[in-house]
């Protein structure tokens, strides 16, 4: 009997030891245990190395993924990152929801909502990019011709604007824009120019009178003196969401040590983002980090560029994402419905914030 009650006693330890090693929330099957003894400080590396492929095209809003990888947050746990290029979104997401690829930057447009009306399983699981008040990087910008001509939003009456796209963020900052100076769409001449830097010779010639335009192509214009910010686009889209990281369903639901891990590296290199640039800190290393994986190679210019928001909390203004889509909704340009509950996961961006502790602003 004594001999009974020492193996029963032996297993008991052995189960609860089992469970303590899962991680102290051990019921959702992730391993989250923190050890300061750890290479990132805070969670353990997954015991083998796993590859994560990221859709990214070296836009500025991937700077969390630059800098995760170039400062060695990924290999702290054991991850690997490789960057994979599609030659536009419609092409991405197929891609992402069938877990070839992991991780992508996603920015909203109808024809994105409409992949997931459709059946496409893609996760919105954190912020990859927000206009920051009075420093927009993605705003209106007037041609030098029209300096004495527009003063004020009410000003755009009867000017040519370019859009790079309908039914899309473009359109509608556009629209936003319009509204709050009073005027209609019929009150302007709507010009579609597709390629950002297609607007930059088009506002130099005069072709067109102003531009939503994109950094770093603001800045560049500015220096060339082809072009001047106005205004800011957070005169009357305060919030607008503007691009989101996504992730695959298989990488959120079923590989859950993998992305809770890929989480916590990302918004640590968001954060030495927000420090060099929000804070001035350690700028210099981000600075060249950002040159080598993006089309802005000069380091002098990266100090005049309004950079990309991103939140080191990984928040969304998940508010306007919905006023988004209803916007494109009423213009017919959705078939069918998105349901936010299931295409919304923030839950891994909170699991990490939880272990890394909210960002000190």
């Amino acid at each position: 009997m004594k001999k009974r009650w020492l193996i029963l006693l032996a297993s008991i330890i052995l189960l609860l030891g089992a469970c303590s090693s899962n991680g102290k929330n051990s019921g959702d099957g992730v391993n989250d245990d923190v050890d300061k003894n750890n290479p990132s400080g805070d969670l353990a590396p997954l015991e083998e190395k796993v590859k994560v492929i990221i859709a990214e095209d070296g836009a500025a809003s991937g700077a969390g993924f630059y800098i995760a990888k170039e400062k060695g947050y990924f290999e702290d746990y054991n991850i690997e990152v490789e960057f994979a290029q599609f030659a536009n979104s419609d092409e991405m997401l197929p891609a992402l929801a069938s877990g070839d690829v992991d991780i992508a930057g996603g920015v909203s447009t109808a024809s994105f909502f409409n992949a997931i009306a459709q059946g496409i399983d893609v996760k919105i699981i954190a912020d990859k990019g927000h206009n920051v008040p009075g420093k927009s990087y993605f705003t209106f910008v007037i041609g030098n011709h029209m300096k004495d001509e527009i003063k004020e939003y009410k000003d755009f009456k009867g000017k040519r604007i370019a859009i790079s796209s309908k039914n899309s963020i473009d359109e509608y900052i556009y629209l936003e824009m319009l509204k709050h100076a009073g005027l209609t769409p019929d009150d302007v001449e709507f010009v579609l120019l597709a390629d950002f830097g297609s607007m930059l010779g088009a506002i130099e010639n005069g072709s067109i009178d102003a531009a939503l335009q994109i950094e770093p192509l603001i800045a560049q214009g500015i220096e060339n003196g082809f072009h001047e910010r106005f205004g800011d686009a957070t005169d009357y889209a305060p919030e607008s969401q503007i691009a989101m990281v996504l992730g695959s369903p298989q990488f959120m639901n079923e590989e859950k040590d993998v992305s809770l891990r890929f989480m916590a590296a990302y918004l640590k290199g968001v954060r030495d983002y927000n420090d060099a640039f929000v804070k001035g800190e350690g700028k210099a290393e981000i600075i060249d980090i950002m040159t080598q994986h993006t089309s802005l190679k000069d380091p002098a210019l990266w100090e005049k560029v309004f950079v990309t928001g991103l939140d080191p909390d990984g928040k969304m203004f998940l508010d306007d994402v919905k006023k988004q889509y209803d916007a494109y909704k009423a213009n017919g340009a959705i078939d069918g419905d998105v349901d936010f509950d299931k295409a919304v996961d923030t839950s891994v961006t909170e699991k990490a914030v939880e272990i890394l502790g909210e960002y000190d602003k």
